[in-house]
């Protein structure tokens, strides 16, 4: 029989910072943008992210048009870089230890983040999960165009995105666990049978305190 789902959210979760905004950074620090005007969009995104207000669509076009103007091969060297400078330097101290009880429960583990597929695909095969959901990108010709592929992975986006997952996949969400940090995922948090609130931003840990579930740190 096969083990129930535990979901993760990446970014603030796995990780004790934003890979997605840490790719804009480490773009900048680089020199792969323009510096000043890009690092100013990239910081506005994420306001805008962290206050519920984030246009998925307009910021995953920023993010990505950048890649646009490199190869594969290219891009997988500078994300190589961007794992050891910005990214293992990055994840939580306890996130390891959860994702081994996990595994060793049965479970079958799943990223789900509002974070696009070329950041995070290494990042999950780094951290040794097997499933990713995440905002899709489009690659025609072995090039990125800049656009993504489909609808962002992003709040009630999360649960369409799983809901297709686990057609495909043949499970369902029956006992599933999920951990998150942000408000943004309080629509998934809502309908699994194990909410968790890990190192929870304001809005997210009230939520969990009324409602009782459990708030925990991977720091």
């Amino acid at each position: 029989m096969q083990g129930r789902l535990a979901l993760f959210d990446l970014d603030n979760t796995l990780l004790a910072g934003d890979s997605d905004h840490g790719w804009g950074q480490f773009m900048v620090s680089e020199r792969l943008v323009d510096g000043d005007d890009y690092a100013a969009k990239n910081d506005a995104f994420y306001q805008d992210y962290l206050a519920g207000t984030l246009d998925m669509v307009a910021y995953a076009e920023f993010a990505l048009a950048p890649l646009t103007r490199y190869s594969a091969e290219q891009l997988k060297v500078i994300h190589q870089k961007f794992m050891q400078t910005t990214v293992i330097p990055m994840v939580a101290i306890k996130a390891q230890a959860l994702l081994k009880k996990h595994r060793e429960a049965g479970d079958v583990l799943v990223i789900i983040t509002a974070t696009n597929d070329f950041i995070t695909a290494p990042i999950a095969q780094y951290l040794n999960i097997p499933h990713l959901i995440a905002t899709p990108t489009q690659c025609i010709d072995g090039r990125y165009t800049g656009k993504l592929s489909g609808s962002p992975c992003f709040k009630e986006g999360k649960i369409d995105k799983l809901n297709a997952w686990m057609t495909l996949h043949k499970k369902t969400i029956e006992g599933a666990c999920f951990y998150s940090d942000s408000h943004n995922d309080l629509p998934l948090l809502e309908l699994v049978d194990e909410p968790f609130a890990v190192d929870p931003d304001a809005t997210l840990k009230a939520h969990a305190l009324a409602n009782g579930w459990p708030v925990m740190s991977l720091r």
